[in-house]
């Protein structure tokens, strides 16, 4: 019996062998074509941002340029860049649902490259023109973009190809995993610590406000591919909208979207915009797919090459990234005539001792010594002339300024 049954066996295993088979294939050009939509959707909705901004800043511009009295949202050229931002915004928050997290945050360096060359082109706001003439300028920019391309190129073609139902049971099992919950317990530790220090100790360091920046963008991504996946799952016909999880994540979502906006704005008055995308970016990146390995096992069954591959990828986009950033002109603070320490009850010294700024709660002469009779001849200063003004409704006359007594040694 068991010699007979066993022909049988073997060749009712052999068809399931060939479909396993048959399927495997499939199922990863299947998911190579979602990480390729996703990635499209990604690198689109951040091209019609940079645009979007542009033309937003284009219009401030011009009405500062101009004596137009019009506010800036009466304005069609305001109008038209809300339309692509939100369009844009729509578009990085679909491709979230088709790709992993790991692969859709490191493309947001096409929003980099887009904004420094529209910026270049069309505002010219960059440089000044001689400042084209400096070759290791240009150089150094051209190879900035070549790297980005590159390394969005090598994230593309190497990106995990982890592909889950965004439904509220798988969502739920992964918040409540080990790997998570010790995930969640560190970034939350790390981020009070970062966050007392800068409000307590006034640690104004950009890595201090841009890794609190990169901590709840990382959250922020998570929400984004849970909400946005639950959505797409539901238009297919598996309602998941029904679940408490869904509401969870997108309160997450977007309360971490306006603290991040805030710890940005709050980045943006302090320190230059270059700097702040450059060190940004690679922060975040970093901490986004970190995060999104350890939720969404984004990683899980890809072989050591892929790893490497998507891992130099990143790093060379980074390159890129800072290779850009680094070149623009810094903006130069306005620095006045005055010293900021000639203040009321403060006084600039000179070199041997003597005060050159006076003390303003005792003499309004401008730039002028105060009296001392030690002084030498040569440093007595000059004050302002007395002006009598009569005040018909007082009847008394006083000087506008009180007047210094000063003599001479004879």
């Amino acid at each position: 019996m068991e010699g007979g049954n066993s022909p049988n066996l073997q060749l009712q295993q052999l068809p399931l062998a060939t479909a396993a088979v048959s399927v495997q294939p499939h199922t990863d050009s299947f998911s190579y074509k979602e990480n390729l939509i996703g990635a499209l959707l990604a690198i689109f909705g951040h091209l019609v941002i940079s645009i979007a901004l542009n033309l937003q800043k284009y219009s401030h511009i011009r009405l500062a340029g101009s004596k137009d009295p019009r506010a800036y949202f009466r304005t069609k050229t305001w109008w038209c860049g809300l339309f692509l931002l939100v369009l844009g915004e729509l578009g990085v928050f679909s491709s979230y649902a088709f790709a992993p997290v790991s692969l859709i945050v490191p493309l947001s360096a096409v929003s980099v490259i887009a904004s420094a060359i529209i910026g270049i082109i069309f505002i010219k706001e960059k440089w000044k023109p001689k400042d084209f003439l400096t070759l290791r300028i240009v150089v150094l920019q051209a190879e900035g973009c070549g790297l980005a391309i590159v390394g969005t190129y090598l994230l593309i073609t190497f990106g995990p190809n982890s592909h889950e139902k965004m439904t509220g049971e798988n969502i739920t099992r992964h918040l409540v995993s080990w790997p998570f919950l010790l995930y969640m317990l560190v970034e939350i530790i790390l981020f009070c610590l970062l966050l007392y220090f800068y409000k307590e100790r006034n640690a104004n360091y950009i890595v201090v406000i841009l890794l609190l920046v990169a901590l709840l963008g990382s959250m922020t991504a998570v929400t984004v591919k849970a909400v946005a996946g639950m959505i797409v799952v539901s238009i297919q016909g598996n309602l998941q909208l029904d679940y408490p999880i869904f509401y969870i994540m997108l309160v997450c979502m977007i309360a971490t979207a306006i603290y991040q906006a805030a710890f940005l704005a709050q980045a943006s008055q302090l320190y230059d915009s270059s700097q702040i995308a450059s060190i940004g970016y690679i922060l975040s990146t970093t901490v986004a797919i970190t995060a999104g390995a350890t939720f969404y096992l984004d990683f899980t069954g890809e072989d050591v090459l892929h790893i490497c591959m998507f891992a130099l990828g990143c790093l060379i986009a980074f390159l890129g990234v800072f290779l850009i950033t680094r070149n623009r002109k810094k903006s130069v603070p306005f620095e006045p005539y005055i010293s900021m320490d000639a203040m009321p009850g403060m006084q600039n010294m000179h070199d041997k001792g003597i005060a050159v700024q006076p003390d303003l709660k005792s003499s309004f002469s401008y730039g002028a010594l105060e009296n001392n009779d030690n002084m030498p001849e040569i440093y007595t200063p000059a004050t302002l002339p007395i002006v009598q003004e009569q005040h018909g409704s007082r009847g008394v006359s006083a000087p506008p300024y009180r007047v210094l007594e000063h003599s001479k040694k004879e």
